[in-house]
């Protein structure tokens, strides 16, 4: 199930006891995130933690950037019994363009951003090294494009896993209890 932004801010504003899971990396959630939210990183959510967030919530909505990784969270807790669950539609970006009361941090570089970065300088890195070095190196050119590919099809990137859990991507002041977070 969907909500969109107006209507969750509704159900926020009308005293609606609401749960909102923000699903994003730590220096997402630092950056920009809808107040009252609680932070649950993607890797590292628990299906315990967010029903007994959600047990005295009249509805629990699951928010990231976009919608596509509070999409997956829903997968994973719905196939964990939790119940009563919604992902807002558009994400904290829709929530941002209404207008809608948000807290922001310090910018933090998208994880999509790295991605990019890191693959390209891998397939240059395999380049550069398979002209002027050995031939066996276009390989790492190709073992990158090859989960850039896969990527696109699945839906799940591995690159962006990795980069998630890089200390830059997480945030000084963040403290964590269990697998719910809190800035």
């Amino acid at each position: 199930m969907h909500i969109t932004a107006n209507a969750l801010h509704e159900k926020i504003r009308s005293g609606r006891k609401v749960a909102v899971i923000d699903v994003r990396t730590p220096a997402e959630h630092g950056e920009i995130h809808i107040e009252g939210s609680h932070l649950m990183p993607l890797d590292r959510l628990d299906a315990k933690a967010a029903g007994d967030l959600a047990k005295d919530a009249e509805a629990c909505v699951l928010v990231c950037r976009t919608g596509k990784r509070a999409a997956s969270a829903m997968e994973k807790l719905s196939a964990a019994d939790c119940d009563n669950l919604s992902v807002l539609e558009g994400g904290v970006t829709a929530w941002d363009q209404a207008g809608l009361p948000v807290n922001r941090g310090a910018k933090a570089m998208s994880l999509e951003r790295q991605v990019r970065i890191g693959a390209g300088a891998l397939v240059l890195l395999g380049v550069i090294l398979g002209t002027f070095v050995h031939g066996g190196f276009y390989g790492i050119s190709a073992f990158v494009g090859a989960g850039l590919v896969f990527a696109g099809v699945t839906d799940w990137c591995g690159m962006a896993m990795v980069l998630a859990k890089m200390p830059w991507n997480q945030r000084a002041g963040v403290k964590c209890a269990g697998n719910s977070c809190s800035v």
